[in-house]
């Protein structure tokens, strides 16, 4: 399949990867083009602007917040305006609801197709090919980009018809995961502060009751205070529950755990956490507790 592919961070540079050693036809732009070179290596080709990008039956946007998506889009010779007719753009960023209806809107209009497949997993799940991917869209569109689903990940979740809807439910997921972090936190922080070892508490934890990825992830890197390097960054958890809260206001659900991860995260990074892991808001509990934590560095 001929492919453009915009946004060349940790996720979208692994996924690019696969796509490429799959044997698809991939046409790469990024903002920074020293991104670009690992990737022209393996058999991609550079385009010099994003409608250069989007000469081909379908194109992917995995960039980092709705500002990135929006310009890529909308601008003057963005995505919307020079994408083929019945083409795809197929959205696999974490972006707002008002975002993706918007995107769907527009793409309709101008005869395009437009399919939202955010993904969960971190970035040595991408480079593995195991992420999970929630797919929303027309059912052809949607089966159009299988195939490139089944190159990326190790499960697609149909999701339904309007694309708005995948990027609800992963927004609520990344919802469950903050909450988890927090909550681990603050256990974790309890223990240590009764001077039981952190790392036996988790690996007690993970081999019973909760058995599960997020979990062991992250209970692993609260009880090191491992933080750095982040491989999904603090101001990147912090849209996500912006992004949350917005769509609970819309619907009028109330969230009262959102507010106070929040403020958790906005705790953080008004300390200067702005380079760590989104994980590291599980390291204010200890702070809290009078816990010793290096909440700006790797723990040794």
């Amino acid at each position: 399949m001929k492919i453009g592919f915009i946004g060349l961070g940790q996720m979208g540079s692994a996924m690019t990867a696969n796509l490429l050693k799959a044997g698809h036809n991939v046409t790469v732009f990024n903002r920074s083009p020293e991104k670009l070179r690992p990737l022209l290596e393996l058999g991609a080709h550079a385009a010099a602007s994003i409608a250069d990008a989007c000469r081909g039956e379908l194109v992917v946007t995995m960039l980092a917040d709705d500002t990135a998506v929006a310009d890529a889009a909308f601008k003057n010779e963005g995505i919307v305006g020079v994408l083929p007719r019945d083409a795809i753009h197929l959205s696999m960023s974490t972006i707002s609801v008002a975002l993706s209806k918007r995107l769907h809107q527009a793409h309709a209009g101008a005869g395009q197709q437009f399919v939202a497949a955010p993904v969960f997993g971190r970035p040595d799940a991408a480079a593995a090919a195991k992420l999970y991917i929630v797919a929303a869209g027309s059912p052809t569109a949607v089966r159009t980009c299988q195939p490139l689903f089944d190159v990326l990940g190790q499960k697609t979740f149909p999701i339904g018809t309007e694309p708005a809807s995948a990027n609800l439910v992963k927004l609520s997921g990344n919802f469950l995961l903050a909450a988890a972090i927090e909550a681990l936190g603050e256990a974790i922080a309890l223990v240590d502060k009764a001077d039981i070892d952190p790392g036996v508490f988790v690996d007690l934890l993970t081999s019973s009751l909760f058995n599960a990825p997020a979990y062991k992830t992250y209970g692993g890197l609260i009880a090191e205070s491992r933080f750095e390097p982040a491989h999904f960054a603090a101001p990147l958890g912090f849209k996500d529950i912006n992004l949350t809260l917005a769509a609970a206001e819309t619907l009028r659900v109330p969230m009262p755990l959102g507010s106070l991860l929040h403020d958790r995260f906005l705790r953080l990074l008004a300390e200067g956490g702005e380079r760590l892991d989104w994980a590291a808001i599980g390291g204010l509990a200890a702070r809290d507790a009078g816990n010793e934590l290096k909440l700006a560095g790797t723990a040794t």
